[in-house]
């Protein structure tokens, strides 16, 4: 069952507008040199992933080799 969603002209309440972080489609289209390394995860994030990963027709590895770099360059540019 889907919930309903209520739309109103009236006010959001209290919001946060973040700086948009995601890269241009140029700087998606070049491969960067990877390297590869062992990492331990909680059962509940790889299980996490790849079910994301499933509903998305993708691998969960390149899902969180993705959200590592997005991570990293953000705080870079901090």
């Amino acid at each position: 069952m889907k919930k309903t969603i209520k739309y109103t002209d009236g006010e959001i309440g209290n919001i946060k507008i973040i700086e948009d972080f995601l890269p241009s489609p140029e700087e998606l289209a070049f491969k960067e040199e990877n390297t590869k390394i062992t990492i331990s995860l909680t059962k509940e994030t790889v299980d996490f992933f790849k079910d994301e990963a499933k509903k998305h027709h993708t691998q969960y590895q390149k899902m969180i080799r993705n959200l590592l770099d997005l991570y990293v360059s953000n705080q870079i540019r901090a």
